[in-house]
């Protein structure tokens, strides 16, 4: 087995409930190794959004930038997460079809230049890690009574354990974790229900109206739109015959269900909450056991949705070119991500947090439009096995160019506390760069990545893949 081989495949588990440590990275799944039922993707995608960040989001609605009121927030707010959601919804669908996960997928088409989108799926992960991890740790300092940082030292070994076992301990922990946070967040919906109110107006008017709710829609799409780059990470293993329309439906309602319940929570406290940290939850929470219960759901939340950032980072970066075990990039994830969060806890929060936000977001539409008008134009057929050897990959150029121009296009369009384009303000500060991103990017590699050939294979084949450390055998993928 040569050093590549070592580094992208390994052990991995077998079967539901496995726990045996991942050590498997980018390389596909072999057809004989696939496994797992439906349901989990529904919780795989519904735990990890129950978290603070969600809160804070809803109660943006109401912020005198956005200012739409109640009404139209609960609008924007559904509106802006069934569109966040629809593109890992439908990536998600290719991890059963190919074994891959979704940033080495990404090397199909970027060849080469994946180093560009992998590096920024890599720092997206610590950037989210961090802005999580700064709810989490105030929780579990304010529930156990200790400093901050030792309580998002806490936060970052869990987490870190859960991302360095891998994908099989992922998916076991968000479903029973599925089951504990909705029972947490339904009794916080209770309590919010009687001191919270819907009767919000509006305070900004006329076209500036129209600019906020874009705006909030913006927003909320921004919370989940990011899921697009890990979807296949977590439906790889499964079987080729698992039903498409199952995995995206099922994939859209755990994303939608759980980031809609809590926003809406967040829109409806907006008001009254005096703060919106953990300890601002607590206190709306009433204090008492609600508000104990309250803090140990914002850490669980906070262990669950890190964890996949780990994990997918840790993909993503060897998706990039980097030839680091799986586990060993899960734990410099999480490392990285403590002296970020460090930071996002001192000074404005509002601000750092929706810039950051944004930012880590804006080229995600560029990346999947790019990937999805590859996608089509092979008829859904490729070489998984492919990916492996750098030096065989394509220089992806154009699907890079596309990438890039589609983000330059669409800055005119972006607004944040850090930067307004002058398209934004002609809006009357409405983000429609998400849109204009997606679309520029995909019409450019239509236009120019048609006239060039693929360098990647883009018919069924039959194709080794490395076999686990140990196995003594090798196995075969059959791609249909």
């Amino acid at each position: 087995m040569n050093s590549t081989d070592q580094a992208f495949s390994g052990a991995r588990p077998s079967r539901e409930g496995d726990l045996t440590l991942e050590m498997h990275g980018m390389a596909p799944i072999p057809e004989t190794d696939r496994y797992g039922g439906l349901l989990r993707v529904f919780t795989v995608w519904f735990t990890p959004n129950l978290v603070p960040a969600g809160f804070f989001i809803g109660t943006l609605a109401t912020a005198s930038f956005v200012g739409v009121g109640f009404g139209l927030g609960l609008v924007a707010i559904l509106v802006g997460t069934v569109i966040g959601s629809l593109p890992a919804a439908y990536l998600g669908t290719w991890g059963p079809r190919t074994g891959l996960g979704q940033l080495p997928l990404g090397r199909l088409v970027f060849g080469r230049s994946t180093l560009l989108p992998g590096g920024l799926m890599w720092l997206s992960t610590i950037a989210w890690d961090a802005i999580n991890a700064l709810f989490g740790a105030e929780a579990l300092a304010l529930l156990i009574h200790v400093p901050f940082w030792l309580g998002l030292a806490v936060i970052l070994v869990l987490q870190g354990l859960l991302g360095l076992m891998g994908y099989e301990m992922v998916h076991t922990f968000q479903k029973w974790m599925s089951i504990v946070l909705a029972l947490m967040f339904l009794l916080l919906t209770i309590r919010i229900s009687s001191v919270g109110t819907a009767s919000i107006p509006a305070t900004a008017h006329g076209a500036g109206l129209a600019g906020g709710f874009v705006l909030m829609v913006t927003l909320s799409a921004s919370f989940v739109i990011a899921w697009a780059t890990y979807a296949a990470d977590y439906t790889r293993y499964m079987k080729p015959t698992t039903s498409r329309a199952g995995v995206f439906w099922l994939t859209l309602a755990g994303l939608t269900v759980s980031s809609v319940w809590v926003e809406v929570l967040g829109l409806a406290a907006s008001k009254i909450a005096s703060d919106q940290t953990a300890a601002g939850m607590r206190t709306l929470a009433g204090g008492g056991v609600l508000g104990v219960l309250v803090l140990i759901a914002v850490a669980i939340g906070t262990v669950s949705v890190n964890a996949m950032n780990d994990y997918s980072g840790s993909l993503s970066l060897q998706a990039a070119g980097a030839r680091i075990l799986r586990p060993a990039v899960a734990v410099i994830v999480t490392v990285v991500a403590f002296g970020l969060t460090l930071w996002l806890n001192t000074g404005d929060l509002a601000a750092k947090f929706t810039n950051i936000l944004l930012f880590i977001t804006y080229w995600v539409p560029c990346y999947v439009a790019v990937v999805v008008v590859d996608w089509y134009r092979r008829g859904g057929r490729v070489n998984p096995s492919a990916i492996l050897d750098s030096a065989t990959l394509p220089s992806g150029w154009t699907a890079l160019v596309a990438l890039v121009v589609g983000f330059l296009v669409s800055i005119p369009f972006m607004d944040t506390s850090l930067y307004v384009g002058p398209a934004a303000k002609a809006l009357q500060g409405a983000d429609i760069a998400y849109s204009v991103g997606f679309l520029v990017a995909g019409g450019v590699y239509a236009a120019i990545g048609a006239r060039v050939p693929h360098g990647v294979a883009a018919v069924p084949v039959t194709v080794p893949v490395p076999p686990p450390a140990g196995s003594g055998g090798a196995s075969e993928l059959s791609q249909a």
